[in-house]
């Protein structure tokens, strides 16, 4: 995609609060055309100015009403467009950081609330149980109704180690919840892995940043290694991801996908039509993969699990995701401020735009928390009970060599992990169902 120099692209959903921010590559364009001017609204417009400059109840700066003209501009186009000031703009930069203080929430805006997109993994705000899908009704005593995304934004960034006290209202919940968080320097690792059982991997990837596509081969490299041979599959958990840059979002895709068309982007600006195809390697080479996705899953995210749906990769099960399909440009107008404006859709490669619209899963799961069964007073009969039953021949007794002291070696976590994630423990049975059925074939 192409814009004007120093012009940076975005693939986040809205602001995020303690995490890098998602940037593009630098990129050109040609000067854009001056477009015919409405004399008759500009007219209207200088009216208005002159008035409030003479008339309102106090001195109000030209600076600041042309900002608020321009912030108003921008904020009725769509929820992800803005005006950056100086503050704003110096924040933005220093988020390719990520090294600042902050939640960890990537937020929206909602009919006058703060949305919760999704919470950030090992993040105040995660461990905090703050939730994709919350709404934040007040911060600390300030009410959010009123207050644009920027000014939200700005009361919950702050200095590392101070509090902050969130009023939110969750679905399911009867009154609102109080949530304290501590802000903290957030440094995101965006991939994580694991083997589940031997032969079947898992990697989380909690953000799209610049390393996300080679840390995730890495990780599969590393499961190789510790499963001593090929995964049989592989689960890849975005849930709660938010988003990131558009190049990681096709990295991460083309590490499964060994040919063919990964995401298109459309706009109005003849270079912003892009498409981006896949090379041919498969990095798990064709072992069954499921995705995991939420309503926290959003912009890059979908793009990976749209990609893969599409070509019939992988399966997507969980819940809809969030349904962002558009592409955010910060464009530079001063050394001190800039503007972030949707430039463009992007599409699956079969055409479809989730935009409001989300990634449907293959496999729908139902919110539910699984709990262990109490044990039974009374055991269950068994043949072995039953009288006269037959004798049990043709096995070998086996000496039971236990000594009462293995008991004190350190115990293991034996809780299921149907318990402990029930939509991991939903994806795991399923890829074990898939390399059986394609052993067999």
């Amino acid at each position: 995609m192409s814009f004007r120099k120093r012009d940076l692209v975005l693939l986040t959903t809205g602001a995020t609060l303690g995490i890098t921010l998602a940037f593009g590559q630098m990129v050109f364009a040609d000067k854009p055309a001056k477009p015919d001017l409405p004399l008759e609204e500009l007219r209207a417009f200088s009216e208005i100015f002159g008035r409030i400059k003479s008339n309102y109840v106090e001195p109000v700066e030209d600076k600041e009403l042309l900002q608020n003209a321009i912030r108003g501009m921008l904020s009725g186009l769509d929820p992800h467009s803005t005006y950056l000031d100086l503050k704003d703009f110096k924040e933005l930069r220093e988020g390719t950081t990520g090294e600042f203080g902050g939640l960890g929430i990537e937020v929206t805006m909602e009919d006058g609330f703060v949305k919760v997109v999704s919470p950030i993994d090992d993040t105040p705000a995660a461990e905090a149980g703050v939730l994709a899908g919350d709404l934040i009704i007040r911060l600390d005593d300030t009410p959010v109704k009123g207050l644009d995304l920027s000014e939200a934004v700005n009361i919950m960034r702050g200095k590392p180690d101070s509090k902050l006290l969130l009023t939110i209202i969750r679905d399911g919940e009867d009154k609102p919840l109080k949530i304290e968080l501590t802000r903290a320097i957030i440094k995101v690792k965006s991939v994580k892995q694991r083997l589940l059982e031997p032969g079947y991997g898992y990697v989380r990837i909690s953000t799209f940043a610049s390393r996300t596509g080679s840390s995730l081969k890495e990780a599969i490299s590393a499961l190789k290694v510790e499963n001593d041979g090929p995964l049989a599959g592989l689960v890849l958990d975005l849930r709660n991801n938010p988003g990131g840059l558009l190049d990681a979002a096709v990295e991460v895709s083309d590490t499964f996908i060994s040919k063919g068309l990964i995401v298109y982007t459309e706009g109005r600006v003849k270079d912003s039509n892009q498409k981006f195809n896949a090379k041919p390697y498969d990095f798990i080479k064709g072992a069954p993969l499921v995705v995991l996705v939420n309503g926290g899953s959003a912009s890059a995210s979908e793009i990976v699990a749209g990609a893969l749906q599409d070509h019939d990769r992988a399966v997507i099960i969980g819940t809809k995701t969030f349904g962002k399909g558009s592409v955010q440009t910060v464009m530079p107008l001063t050394n001190e401020t800039a503007v972030k404006m949707t430039t463009a859709r992007y599409y699956t490669p079969s055409g479809r735009s989730i935009q409001a619209e989300g990634i449907v899963p293959d496999i729908e799961l139902e919110a539910v928390k699984i709990t262990t069964r109490e044990a039974a007073s009374i055991t269950a009969l068994r043949e072995q009970d039953l009288t006269k039953h037959l004798e049990q021949t043709g096995s070998k007794e086996v000496e039971n060599t236990t000594e009462e002291e293995d008991s004190t070696v350190d115990e293991i976590d034996t809780t299921p992990l149907a318990v402990k994630d029930y939509a991991l423990s939903e994806a795991l049975n399923l890829l074990k169902g898939l390399h059986i059925l394609s052993a067999k074939k």
